[in-house]
């Protein structure tokens, strides 16, 4: 037992009936999709490559499988399909505004797609609510305290580059 954690958690299916599948899956593909970009982009020069590259792999990619994973792991009932859904979506439709209205100089789409992503963070820490204690759980909060930090300061940036 680890923190808290029987070993029948670290089967897949299981982590699959919890709802990780859904984020593990648009995570890794956020992860290879930013890859590419960083391929693509560096050699032609682009202003926003590199940047863009980065949000994919950590944004959408890490911290999305983090989150899933720590929720399906930590939480004391697994969440519901639709809870999922609205989760995965929110943060992959959050992070898109980000990188499109980025990309557009845009800040007003920047801004929606930061509230987005604070509104999944909220669900993402109401599903793990009464959850079991640990250092598991200790990394989840830090991983949550610094997503929620660094999204007000890239909405400022956002803005004070427009």
């Amino acid at each position: 037992m680890v923190d808290g954690i029987d070993e029948t958690w670290s089967d897949l299916a299981s982590l699959r009936r919890r709802g990780a599948g859904p984020p593990a899956v648009l995570g890794v593909v956020s992860v290879i999709v930013g890859g590419l970009v960083a391929a693509v982009t560096t050699p032609m020069g682009w202003q926003h490559g590199a940047w863009a590259a980065a949000y994919l792999v950590l944004v959408t990619g890490v911290a999305q499988i983090g989150l899933g994973l720590a929720q399906a792991v930590l939480a004391t009932a697994p969440p519901s399909p639709a809870a999922v859904a609205v989760q995965v979506s929110g943060w992959n439709l959050g992070g898109a505004a980000v990188i499109l209205g980025t990309l557009a100089g845009a800040p007003a789409v920047v801004s929606v797609g930061g509230v987005l992503l604070v509104a999944c963070l909220g669900l993402l820490v109401y599903g793990v609510r009464g959850g079991r204690p640990g250092r598991l759980l200790w990394i989840y909060r830090v991983l949550v305290l610094v997503l929620l930090v660094s999204i007000p300061v890239g909405l400022a940036m956002s803005w004070l580059r427009s």
